[in-house]
């Protein structure tokens, strides 16, 4: 699954427990009719993926659902969803490079003058 749009929040990354467990939370706002504010985290090594992105960058960001049965000592069971990224990618249009054509200068589309009005095509349509 994809989420799309402007990133609203980078957290830093927090470590837990003794065994070293990272996670980094962000937040993406939509960009539709209703936006929503989507709250992904990254784990483990996936945390470094936010280092080169900022706030107010459009981005897609892959993801997948994840959900947890927990029991607590009196019996009782809940279940927790989370929305964990795995790979993150830039939407903003690329500046113009040297492999580009370069654009001819705009008197170059300049309007014929010379159009003959009794010469007719010869398109079947």
């Amino acid at each position: 699954m994809e989420v799309q749009g402007k990133i609203k929040l980078i957290d830093e990354t927090k470590t837990f427990g003794n065994n070293g467990f990272r996670k980094r939370e962000m937040v993406v706002t939509t960009e539709e009719q209703y936006p929503q504010h989507i709250m992904i985290e990254f784990v483990q090594d996936k945390c470094d993926l936010l280092n080169n992105f900022q706030v107010g960058q459009p981005v897609k960001v892959s993801i997948n659902l994840r959900g947890r049965e927990w029991t607590s000592p009196q019996g009782e069971t809940k279940y927790f969803n989370s929305v964990q990224g795995w790979r993150i990618e830039n939407l903003q249009p690329e500046t113009a490079t040297s492999d580009m054509p370069p654009v001819p200068p705009m008197d170059a589309f300049e309007p014929a003058d010379n159009l003959n009005e009794e010469d007719h095509d010869d398109l079947p349509f």
